[in-house]
């Protein structure tokens, strides 16, 4: 008999989610995934001065602010067929990646890892114990018996309290739940260690950024940095120190805690290999570019059609025509009409908004369904991680070898990179995703104090507008996957925008042929122990990192009721 279950809102997440899964036999059986929230950024800026996009366009959230204001000068200066100074890619660069470390190590510690760890589990464990298996793991400074100890006292007194703090409504105690005692209070521990960490790469978004969150430090043609040695109103050597100080304390605990941890976690649930694949074509584009056209990258982007690595096809330039010809979104299952009935490619994407309620079969999602040359496709660190390695890149294939070693010894079994296409994989990815960008990182502050050591000093070139139509689009790699803004100009005004973001692509509804998304192909044949207490189904969610554009979040005051769930 089957049993549908309703989780509204999703949380632990950025915006408004709702999840509902049919239960036959203690599995998923089908899936819908309805983003519920509505904003009409596109029609906010419609006649607007294209200089002027990135600014509003960030505002879509108040998580993924960097990556739109990029991806939004990108676009117009794609539009003008701009180049762009060194220095400035190289600063823009630097907050990209900033921005990634910061949000891999929040999303794996502050909002997924608590589907995994049992937190009042660690009450019960031996910090001795702890810290003797953590320190024959990596030679993190804060993994000693005395910060163990202290960490399960700081616990108990939670407990203790009545309260659980930062810790309530977990899901403790539930059969899914496996991590031995010690690794629990080891998670714990450095799931309050991350909190500290994670500000530091803040620390850079803000020295180069000017503010964070919403950066202010970006134009179209470059950025606002005037470079000097010497003056300490601008961004000079002394601050450029502090932000390689900052790389380094970053470096060391990617490496030596969140790296090892995923392996930790991944080896004892070694059965949610075979959870959560779902679609298996993986989209990424390159980024980091390196030269002043965007035509040489750090890092690869393509598509690999099925998980078949051979059959991978690269994307090489912003002016890529394979990239920008096989992008079309479709709305047969989303709430919004189209002028005429079949999916249209950004460039002439409509934004019109038609509420229906939720029907299942009908219109169910405020989110439009993306394709690939007509196919659904996953992007992310897991499709990051994957075109990265069928492009032969080295420091990816580096940090999987060793991610997927310290799973094998850790699980005494040979874990290979099959494992990788699953839940508990796309978490491997992202730790593995972010080992390969805080290396770069320091690339990247090597490179932009090395080109001011040559005397280079530009960061800006005039965006010049001609009469007529031009049209662009911009991409970035973004730390939940490819997101595109695509806008149409004419004479300097804006005439069309649309943005298809990670989670359009990850959370949409069913396509024009009634295919899933990746989020409803990838909890077919999830297990679910409990309707009433459906922690599985959040696991695989939670590792796609979700984000719905939205900033804001509802709350029904009367009734304090901030979540439901609902089984019949």
């Amino acid at each position: 008999m089957s049993k549908r279950v309703t989780i509204d809102p999703i949380t632990r997440i950025e915006g408004h989610l709702r999840i509902d899964v049919d239960v036959e036999g203690g599995k998923v059986s089908r899936a819908w995934s309805s983003g519920q929230m509505w904003r009409g950024v596109e029609l906010i800026l419609l006649g607007r001065d294209a200089r002027d996009a990135w600014t509003v366009t960030q505002r879509i959230c108040g998580v993924c602010t960097t990556v739109h204001a990029i991806a939004s000068v990108r676009a117009v200066e794609n539009a003008l067929q701009m180049e762009i100074p060194l220095n400035a890619q190289y600063i823009r660069n630097l907050i990209i990646l900033a921005h990634a470390v910061h949000d891999h190590i929040v999303h794996f510690y502050h909002l997924s890892a608590l589907d995994w760890v049992d937190v009042t589990s660690a009450l019960k464990a031996d910090p001795d114990k702890t810290a003797q298996l953590a320190e024959s793991l990596s030679s993190w400074k804060l993994n000693g018996r005395h910060e163990m100890k202290a960490v399960k006292e700081r616990l108990a007194g939670f407990v203790g309290g009545g309260q659980l703090g930062i810790f309530t409504n977990g899901y403790w105690g539930h059969p899914a739940m496996k991590l031995p005692p010690e690794i629990n209070l080891l998670a714990v521990a450095h799931y309050l260690q991350a909190l500290d960490v994670q500000r530091k790469a803040n620390k850079i978004v803000s020295i180069l950024g000017s503010k964070t969150p919403h950066i202010q430090n970006l134009a179209v043609g470059g950025v606002s940095n005037p470079i000097s040695t010497d003056s300490q109103s601008v961004l000079t050597v002394e601050r450029l120190l502090a932000v390689k100080g900052w790389i380094d304390e970053l470096a060391d605990f990617v490496k030596n805690v969140y790296l090892i941890d995923v392996a930790a976690v991944g080896a004892h649930y070694a059965d949610w290999t075979k959870y959560g694949a779902g679609v298996t074509n993986y989209l990424s584009v390159p980024d980091l570019p390196q030269d002043t056209k965007g035509t040489k990258f750090l890092l690869p982007g393509g598509y690999v059609p099925g998980g078949n690595l051979a059959a991978y096809k690269p994307i090489t330039s912003f002016n890529d025509e394979f990239w920008g010809k096989g992008v079309e979104e479709s709305v047969k299952h989303s709430w919004y009409d189209y002028s005429e009935e079949k999916p249209l490619h950004p460039y002439k994407g409509e934004t019109k908004p038609n509420y229906t309620d939720f029907q299942d079969n009908g219109k169910y999602s405020w989110l439009k369904s993306p394709t690939f040359y007509g196919k659904p496709a996953q992007v992310g660190p897991l499709a990051r991680v994957v075109n990265m390695l069928a492009a032969g890149h080295e420091p990816t294939k580096k940090y999987a070898t060793l991610a997927l070693d310290t799973v094998s010894a850790l699980a005494k079994t040979k874990v290979g990179l099959d494992a990788m296409h699953s839940t508990i994989g796309r978490h491997a990815a992202r730790a593995i995703s972010c080992a390969v960008q805080v290396d770069m990182l320091a690339d990247q502050w090597q490179a932009l104090v090395g080109n001011i050591a040559k005397g280079d000093v530009a960061t800006f070139n005039k965006p010049e507008f001609p009469k007529g139509e031009q049209m662009g689009v911009g991409f970035h790699e973004a730390p939940r996957g490819v997101l595109s803004h695509w806008v149409v100009i004419a004479d300097g005004k804006i005439k069309n925008y649309q943005c298809v973001v990670p989670s359009t692509w990850n959370a949409c509804p069913r396509n024009e042929k009634d295919e899933p998304g990746p989020y409803e192909a990838s909890l077919l044949g999830n297990p679910v122990a409990d309707a009433e207490l459906p922690l599985e189904v959040l696991r695989t969610v939670h590792s796609f990192d979700p984000c719905i554009a939205c900033a804001i979040h509802a709350t029904d005051v009367e009734n304090a009721s901030t979540i439901r769930i609902k089984a019949s």
